[in-house]
C-alpha cells in the first residue's frame, strides 16, 4: 500500500514564535498503527493538529494521499481524516445520540437530514464504545472519561480512512482503556484503517502501535518497531530518567519502569 500521509520539512511555530516542530519527516503508510510518544512539550499535538488540518501556516509539506491537506475542502477533510482531541468543548447541549451523529456530516448529501444508514452508524459505534447507554444524556453532564469515549465513537461513525487520537485513552479507567484500543486496533486491521495517536503511556503504544515515534523537542528522535525504539538509551535521552526494559510474562509485549532511585534517607 502507498502511504496516507507524507510530512516533509514541517516546522510550525505558534504566534511567530520559537518553532515547536523542527523539519518532521514522516511517512504512514495506508493501514499503519502509528504511536506518537514523548515528553509533554515535545511537539506530539502539534504534529497531530497539523496533520488534520486544524492547525494552518506551517512551513514545510503535508500530504494526504498525495495531496496538499490545505487542498482539501473542509467536507473532503472530514472524509478522509477523523480527529479526536485530548479534549474537545460541545459548545451547545446535545445528546451524547446527536453528537455521535454529527460524525456523519460529511456523509450528508445537499440540505438532506441524516438517512437510516446514517442512524444505524451511530448506534453501531455507540455500542462498539460502551456509550449506547448514554445516548439521551446531555454530553456535558458526563464524566472525563465518559466524554472521551463518545468522541471516539463519534469518530468511528465518520468512518474516515485515517483515525488521529490525542492521548485516547486520557481519563479512562484501566477496562476502557483496554476496550477502546482493542476496538480501534480491530478496526484498524479489518478495515485497513490508519491510526496515528499521541500515547502518555509508553507500555501502551508499545502493546497497541505498529511503529512508534518518539519525540523530543520538536524533533523526531527515534522511530520504527516497539523493541528499536523503547530501549533505555533512547528512553533516558528523551525522558531524561533511567528504565528497565523487559517482556510481558503474559504476551510477550515490552514493558517498561522507571529504575528505583539508589537514593536513601
Amino acid at each position: 500500500m502507498g502511504a496516507i500521509v507524507s510530512i516533509q520539512g514541517l516546522r510550525y511555530a505558534y504566534n511567530q514564535d520559537r518553532d515547536v516542530l523542527h523539519g518532521i519527516d514522516l511517512t504512514v503508510g495506508e493501514g499503519e498503527m502509528v504511536g506518537l510518544l514523548g515528553p509533554n512539550g515535545s511537539g506530539k499535538t502539534t504534529l497531530l493538529r497539523c496533520t488534520s488540518g486544524v492547525l494552518t501556516g506551517a512551513d514545510g509539506d503535508i500530504f494526504l494521499l498525495d495531496k496538499a491537506v490545505s487542498r482539501y475542502t473542509h467536507k473532503e477533510l472530514a472524509r478522509l481524516v477523523a480527529f479526536v482531541p485530548q479534549y474537545q468543548e460541545v459548545g451547545y447541549v446535545f445528546s451524547c445520540y446527536d453528537v455521535v451523529l454529527m460524525g456523519r456530516y460529511a456523509h450528508l448529501r445537499g440540505l438532506r437530514g441524516e438517512s437510516e444508514a446514517d442512524r444505524r452508524a451511530a448506534r453501531r459505534a455507540m455500542e462498539q464504545t460502551d456509550t449506547w447507554v448514554f445516548r439521551d444524556r446531555p454530553v456535558d453532564s458526563l464524566s472525563g472519561g465518559e466524554r472521551q469515549r463518545v468522541m471516539i465513537a463519534r469518530a468511528i461513525a465518520q468512518d474516515a480512512r485515517l483515525l488521529l487520537l490525542d492521548e485516547p485513552t486520557a481519563h479512562l479507567d484501566i477496562r476502557h482503556q483496554t476496550e477502546i484500543l482493542d476496538l480501534i486496533r480491530s478496526l484498524h486491521r479489518s478495515s485497513a484503517l490508519t491510526v496515528i495517536g499521541v500515547y502518555h503511556d509508553i507500555n501502551l503504544a508499545g502493546r497497541y502501535a505498529d511503529r512508534l515515534v518518539l519525540m523530543r523537542d520538536g524533533a523526531v528522535t527515534a522511530e520504527g518497531a516497539a523493541r528499536d525504539v523503547l530501549t533505555p538509551v533512547y528512553l533516558k535521552e528523551v525522558y531524561g530518567i533511567g528504565v528497565s526494559v523487559f517482556d510481558s510474562p503474559v504476551d510477550g509485549s515490552l514493558c517498561v519502569f522507571p529504575e528505583a532511585d539508589d537514593a536513601t534517607d
